[in-house]
């Protein structure tokens, strides 16, 4: 087996790229690049019937917007291809047929109805009896020149036990009795999954294996491969379930009913790729101090396989929200109104400056998708209600409001220029002049440009961004309307 670390990503093109997915690609890499190793990426599309329109390209455009760059695959090469399960697959039958010259495995000639009724009679999960194990040499030879549909399966051991070590789970010991003979080779010629995963992992020279805990109980199978072939076993590293949170506050398996559970559609709700992977890094691992926020570039310079945890993960919007906007904030302004540019165009039509619009958003951005709704207002002025003018905090009311809007809108008509230092400098000094606080000057402006109570930014911002003759035309409205 190498000495440098290689791990492999190895999805079957079925649809979307699950957050468990995801996990298991990122870890993967974590795992290889935290070690100088390589990070290889295989698509495994021997279920031709499960294969989706356009699947492959989705695992390439995720793997590129996650950053997750694999050394070798079917796109960039390397000396282990190819890449693609599919077109390898000559290559599978030869090694089962040498373990079947070698006597650990069989031909198995049962048809689809006798397999069919040993599994409706089979009240205690014993599976299949083994019917064709030790058929005679005579009869086997006879079977196949016949012509005869067989598939060729794994003779397991009928006693003892198999055990094996966990990265994360430590030592597990399963009894060969529960082990089924499995099979190799379907009766198509094409591998099963399971065969055709160790012939892969062995042949590319895979020192780790990265996966779910779900196919903890498949490792004796591997195992027990890597023996009778006398290969050295990889190291294993199964990780924990990710679970979802129920409206009743318990746990269960993360699905679509908790929400997004895809990159895709993560990254549609209005959630940034390094911080869905950031989120993610922290789903069943725990860094040796308390740090959170990590670049991907960090996480590889302070991953550990110990860190690992074997209890299931809670996926938390919440927290992943929290992680999007700490990733916002950290943004320059003109970064963050490149990424926000496709969510004010949804709204905006006029040519306003979006980087100033984007200054007075950014620390009240946590998810991309919240962001037409914040800025609709700038483009068109929502109806609103004149009792948007009473504010008890700003000391303002429907007698007072009409009176100093209308002295406003004579300060603010005199500008020679207008920039927010200008309108700043008149408002600041027009509240001053009228010996009312700051806040009472600005509350009435407010309403009437915008027509709403809660806006990104104050008074001035909004005046600044608008320009002269919309914010003038606003104000008088506003003032007729008082």
């Amino acid at each position: 087996m190498s000495d440098t670390v290689r791990t492999r990503y190895a999805p079957s093109p079925t649809g979307f790229m699950h957050v468990g997915n995801l996990r298991t690609a990122l870890y993967e890499y974590l795992v290889s690049k935290s070690q100088g190793g390589k990070f290889i990426l295989r698509i495994e599309d021997t279920d031709q019937e499960r294969k989706v329109e356009g699947a492959v390209d989705l695992i390439y455009r995720t793997l590129e917007r996650a950053g997750l760059k694999h050394d070798e695959g079917p796109d960039v090469g390397g000396d282990f291809g190819p890449y693609v399960q599919s077109e390898r697959l000559g290559m599978y039958l030869p090694y089962a047929e040498q373990l079947v010259k070698e006597g650990k495995a069989y031909y198995c000639f049962c048809s689809k109805e006798r397999l069919q009724s040993l599994k409706d009679n089979d009240k205690f999960g014993t599976g299949y009896d083994r019917h064709c194990r030790d058929l005679p040499k005579e009869e086997v030879e006879r079977l196949l020149a016949s012509g005869a549909e067989y598939v060729i399966r794994q003779k397991m051991p009928l006693e003892g036990s198999t055990t094996f070590e966990d990265a994360v789970f430590g030592t597990i010991t399963v009894e060969n009795s529960e082990l089924q003979d499995q099979i190799l080779i379907k009766a198509d010629g094409f591998p099963t999954y399971n065969f055709a995963n160790v012939i892969d992992d062995h042949t590319m020279n895979i020192t780790h294996v990265v996966r779910g805990c779900e196919y903890l109980s498949s490792t004796p199978k591997y195992n027990l491969l890597y023996e009778d072939f006398g290969w050295e076993i990889p190291t294993y590293i199964h990780l924990p379930l990710i679970m979802g949170k129920n409206e009743d506050g318990s746990v269960s398996k993360l699905s679509k009913r908790h929400g997004a559970t895809s990159f895709e559609d993560l990254t549609n709700e209005g959630y940034l790729p390094e911080a869905i992977i950031n989120y993610i890094a922290l789903l069943g691992w725990c860094p040796e101090d308390n740090t959170e926020v990590f670049t991907l570039d960090e996480l590889t310079k302070v991953f550990k396989i110990s860190g690992i945890s074997k209890s299931p993960a809670v996926f938390d919007y919440d927290k992943l929200e929290w992680f999007n906007g700490e990733y916002i904030k950290a943004m320059t302004v003109e970064q963050f109104a490149e990424v926000a540019k496709p969510y004010f165009e949804q709204v905006i039509k006029k040519p306003l400056d979006f980087v100033k619009i984007a200054s007075i958003l950014q620390k009240r951005t946590t998810k991309l998708t919240d962001i037409p709704e914040k800025v609709a207002f700038f483009e068109e002025q929502p109806k609103y209600d004149k009792e948007l003018f009473v504010n008890k905090k700003s000391k303002t009311n429907l007698e007072n409001s009409p009176v100093i809007l209308k002295a406003a809108i004579e300060e603010l008509e005199a500008l020679s220029e207008w920039n927010f230092d200008s309108i700043h400098d008149c408002l600041i000094a027009f509240a001053e002049k009228q010996g009312i606080k700051n806040g009472t000057a600005m509350w009435p402006v407010r309403i009437a440009a915008s027509g709403m109570t809660v806006t990104p930014g104050g008074a001035v911002e909004i005046l600044d961004i608008l320009g002269r003759e919309e914010s003038l035309k606003r104000l008088n409205a506003g003032l007729a309307k008082l």
